[in-house]
């Protein structure tokens, strides 16, 4: 199956990347792809957030915004997954291209723009999804919207029912002034409406940009403390461009990948000192050894998703198992038990 993956990686990069990624999806569909499950044991079992996860390696939001995949995401080494974002009306999203592969930095460049289907097929398709997958949902706001803080709560009002957890995406860098929805008023105001559309008490997450002042950090955490959320997905992609090499390093829109890991890591362990909610860590998470490294920093789980573009599928279970045979080399019983042990080294 590996020599099989990495064949079909390369055959992929013959595509442009948006291409790619659609074909990705019909691959997984079709049965390609690991059929392991999740990787699980004593040390990797996690509950975070209210939820128990076989392991703490999360698929990040964005690979499957429609949630056309459930099923054969649900067969991977994953322990959590989260698809979107839906914005309550279809959306185009931004002109092609807008994705964009750095090989060189190993990362991405994207202004998708909230492109999906809309919450009325992504929420048919969750309502049918197999069970056994701990599932959650993006939630996104249209670009045309005159209320885009209503449409967060709009999505999870008609999707929740069917999700194991859903994220107030306001960090995406593509949708125009809509990170203006993260600072302390509006930010207030947003997570009060999505926590009253919120029948099912399915648990909530809010997502943030890398790109934030310390004093940002501080407003971000006392709304959390306040707030009922039950999680922090630490970090988006970021505007930053510092030390890429790409011939694509001019393009607009988020940067994902390795070069976002250290910024990403040390927003992290700065949040974590600020509020006892649990956090979970993304941005440049393509080994073993980075998921740990996050989790040391504070991090209670990790998700990826620009790895895959250059690992495959298939790294999911390996990064489980690498982090397992960390767990074990350093003596801790329990990845909770690592969670935050190495933070100042972030500070």
């Amino acid at each position: 199956m590996r020599a099989l993956e990495s064949i079909g990686l390369k055959a992929l990069r013959a595509f442009d990347p948006e291409t790619a990624h659609g074909l990705a999806l019909k691959a997984l569909n079709t049965g390609l792809g690991p059929r392991t499950g999740p990787v699980t044991s004593d040390r990797l079992k996690s509950r975070v957030a209210g939820l128990d996860l076989p392991n703490p390696v999360g698929l990040a939001a964005g690979f499957d915004k429609n949630a056309e995949c459930l099923a054969a995401l649900g067969r991977t080494g994953f322990g959590f997954l989260e698809v979107g974002a839906a914005t309550p009306l279809p959306q185009d999203g931004n002109p092609r291209p807008r994705l964009f592969r750095l090989t060189e930095d190993e990362a991405a460049i994207n202004r998708f723009g909230f492109n999906n289907q809309g919450m009325e097929p992504i929420a048919t398709r969750l309502e049918n999804r197999p069970a056994g997958s701990i599932v959650g949902l993006n939630l996104g706001a249209n670009k045309t919207s005159e209320d885009r803080a209503a449409d967060f709560a709009r999505v999870l009002a008609r999707c929740g029912p069917f999700v194991d957890f859903a994220t107030v995406n306001v960090s995406s860098p593509n949708t125009e002034k809509l990170r203006d929805l993260q600072g302390k008023e509006a930010l207030a105001a947003l997570l009060g409406g999505v926590m009253d559309a919120n029948a099912t008490g399915i648990p909530i997450f809010l997502k943030i940009a890398p790109d934030l002042t310390d004093t940002d950090l501080e407003d971000i955490a006392s709304v959390v403390g306040t707030s009922g959320l039950s999680a922090v997905i630490t970090t988006n992609t970021t505007l930053s461009r510092d030390g890429l090499n790409s011939p694509h390093k001019g393009e607009g829109g988020g940067l994902s990948g390795q070069p976002l890991f250290e910024k990403s890591t040390r927003v992290l362990a700065k949040l974590s000192t600020l509020t006892d909610v649990p956090l979970i860590g993304v941005g440049g998470v393509g080994s073993a050894q980075q998921a740990y490294d996050k989790i040391r920093a504070g991090a209670s789980a990790v998700q990826l998703y620009t790895a895959l573009v250059y690992g495959g599928i298939s790294l999911a279970n390996d990064i489980a198992d690498g982090l397992d045979a960390l767990l074990a080399r350093d003596g801790f019983a329990n990845v909770a038990d690592a969670v935050g042990t190495a933070r100042k080294d972030w500070l």
